[in-house]
């Protein structure tokens, strides 16, 4: 489980990168709307998973029947990211497809996810094993990395709750940040 903690951080630092990077800051995905709407959807959603991840397996040990529940989670968020491959293709043709080096961190960020899963799927499979329940039962690593994976988890959080917002037709404003609405935004980031 040592091992699944620190990829699960590295997978974290690359997520975090591609979001603020890439999604904010580049291309301001949220901003552009309706578009972009199924991609965020599935952002979104994404981003509820790895909150859990994030928050609870630093911490927690998912035995019994609740390995099968986070081993779902898992295979969701499989779903969820093979199907962002193929609609941010098409939802992002009109921008000029996705920006230079996207593809690249969302090719690694696809590798270490793998390595997570060949360390993680012999410890679910042992908590499969034991008595159902959610146990305390921190990783032994060093508390800074259980730290910065409950940060992800708020970080993702807030991501998540963001792209919710922005497809759920609230008002503008949250979806513009952090451009404020005076501010001219470049016609196409994308290039």
């Amino acid at each position: 489980m040592v091992e699944v903690l620190w990829l699960l951080g590295l997978l974290g630092v690359l997520g975090g990168f591609d979001t603020v990077y890439f999604h904010e800051i580049r291309g301001q995905l949220p901003a552009q709307l309706p578009g972009l709407r199924p991609e965020l959807v599935l952002h979104a959603g994404r981003s509820f998973i790895y909150v859990v991840v994030f928050g609870t397996l630093p911490w927690i040990a998912w035995r019994g029947w609740w390995a099968v529940v986070f081993g779902v989670l898992l295979l969701v968020e499989v779903c969820i990211t093979i199907a962002d491959f193929i609609v941010e293709d098409q939802v992002r043709k009109p921008l000029g497809g996705l920006l230079p080096g996207e593809r690249t961190t969302h090719t690694i960020m696809a590798i270490v996810y793998g390595a997570i899963l060949a360390n993680l799927i012999p410890v679910l499979i042992g908590w499969w094993r034991l008595p159902a329940g959610l146990a305390g039962d921190p990783v032994p690593v060093p508390v800074w990395l259980r730290l910065g994976l409950s940060a992800l988890a708020v970080g993702t959080l807030a991501s998540a709750i963001r792209d919710t917002y922005a497809v759920a037709g609230f008002p503008r404003p949250l979806a513009r940040w952090p451009w404020s609405s005076g501010q001219a935004q470049p016609a196409n980031p994308h290039r």
